[in-house]
């Protein structure tokens, strides 16, 4: 793409962008959440196309720098519900605490299970992440520091997304061909690691959530089951984990965190978990400051 026609696309951006950040204000139902000033660039597009699942907001700090690490969040909902804006209600000091911290945050919405099943929800993980990947400078982001942290469904696409970051595979990229993002660590809050241990996975109801996103149950479908779970995908030179797991959490069994920490360790691999006394599946008892100085520590240490 020569000079003139790069001006042209900088010209139209920065013409379009403000109307384009004042529609996303008043539509955004968790603005109020981040502190005064943030700056929200709200329902992008990631992957050419219409889909209101494939859009992305980005949270800036109000003080404008060069560029910002990037936390990116992926939300939860048993891969069938919620969207960009969901787990944000009940973590309100840890979000405030990123934007304070001098953190850009990256929210994405992906399918539902309704709508594709798996991989179609790794599949736009990935596009989105390679999104802010190659629009980096338009957004100030700083595609050397990128985080991931997910809730439930959604801590079970980043420890996806994080552990196979590093492998090929084919099927987890919407066309076909591995983004060039890498992750430099990943905090995982109550996902699903193995789904031939995941509570469940027995059920032949064909509404349970993890028959719904494999399109059947995990006996009839043990390699896209094997495909779908996190631990498939483990080696050494696999991104630090922080994994924190409720210790009455009703949905996923704790062992999913402690069997992948486990792993992780074995592997090499810098992790630690975090088991919330009397934690149910997820709440504002995972708002915790002692969660949260782990989780700046892993920022600190991962992301210089």
């Amino acid at each position: 793409m020569n000079q003139s026609i790069k001006n042209i696309i900088v010209f139209f951006f920065c013409l379009t962008l403000p109307l384009a950040k004042s529609f996303a204000q008043e539509t955004n139902r968790v603005l109020d959440i981040f502190p005064k000033g943030t700056k929200l660039y709200g329902n992008i597009a990631y992957a050419n196309d219409t889909l209101k699942k494939h859009e992305l907001d980005i949270y800036e700090p109000a003080e404008t720098k060069d560029s910002y690490p990037v936390v990116i969040w992926i939300h939860g909902g048993a891969w069938m519900s919620n969207d960009k804006y969901a787990d944000m209600s009940y973590m309100k000091q840890t979000l405030k605490a990123f934007i304070d911290s001098g953190y850009a945050v990256a929210s994405i919405d992906y399918r539902w299970s309704t709508m594709a099943i798996f991989p179609a929800q790794v599949q736009d993980c990935n596009q989105a992440i390679e999104f802010l990947n190659k629009n980096a400078q338009w957004y100030r982001l700083d595609k050397k520091r990128f985080a991931l942290i997910g809730f439930s469904a959604g801590g079970h696409l980043a420890n996806l997304v994080g552990l196979s970051n590093n492998n090929t595979v084919k099927d987890f990229y919407a066309d076909g061909i591995k983004p060039d993002f890498k992750i430099r660590v990943v905090f995982d809050f109550y996902g699903p690691s193995n789904f031939f241990t995941l509570k469940g996975n027995d059920s032949k109801d064909p509404q349970n959530p993890i028959n719904l996103l494999l399109g059947g149950t995990v006996a009839d479908k043990p390699e896209l089951a094997k495909e779908a779970s996190p631990i498939a995908y483990i080696d050494k030179h696999d991104p630090p984990f922080l994994i924190v797991q409720g210790e009455k959490d009703e949905s996923v069994n704790p062992d999913q965190a402690t069997s992948l920490n486990t792993r992780l360790q074995s592997a090499g691999v810098k992790s630690e978990v975090i088991i919330v006394p009397g934690a149910p599946h997820y709440g504002v008892m995972f708002d915790a400051e002692n969660i949260r100085q782990r989780i700046f520590y892993y920022l600190k240490q991962y992301m210089k």
